[in-house]
């Protein structure tokens, strides 16, 4: 678990009972659904710990980020946290850097940053000692493969 307080919504889903309310009124409203519903709904997939979920919560929060400018400010949060969730950190930082040029004394935000860089960073790491890890194993290889061919010679 995070120890930043102020993102504990990075870790801390609904309970399947309380998601099932939210998705209850999402479909009861339909086609005439209202943005505070789809909002509430998506922001309840993006808390969830199932990727299908927060995947359409990242869905749902896009389509209120682009049609309902006046809900934008509220969507940038869970919009960076529900990439965050999914992998996709730099669309998360985008999204939080957003929200931070707006509210640059939003800890919630701020702390997100941090989770989003440590991440990002770990990641980096682990990708460059996989690279470094391929390149001596080819290396061995082709050591083994010319001393092999020059013995044949």
């Amino acid at each position: 678990m995070t120890q930043l307080p102020y993102a504990i919504d990075a870790e801390t889903p609904l309970n399947p009972a309380e998601l099932n309310v939210l998705r209850a009124q999402y479909e009861k409203e339909g086609d005439m659904v209202g943005v505070q519903t789809k909002f509430n709904y998506a922001w309840g997939l993006v808390k969830s710990n199932v990727r299908t979920d927060q995947h359409l919560g990242v869905m749902l929060l896009s389509e209120i980020f682009r049609t309902s400018p006046e809900r934008r400010r509220e969507c940038l949060y869970y919009l960076a946290l529900g990439n965050y969730k999914l992998g996709n950190y730099g669309d998360a930082r985008r999204y939080n850097d957003l929200l931070l040029d707006k509210e640059p004394a939003n800890l919630q935000a701020a702390n997100l940053r941090s989770l989003i860089d440590d991440k990002v960073a770990k990641e980096g790491l682990m990708g460059v000692a996989i690279i470094s890890g391929v390149a001596v194993a080819a290396g061995v290889i082709g050591g083994v493969l010319l001393r092999n061919l020059g013995r044949k010679r």
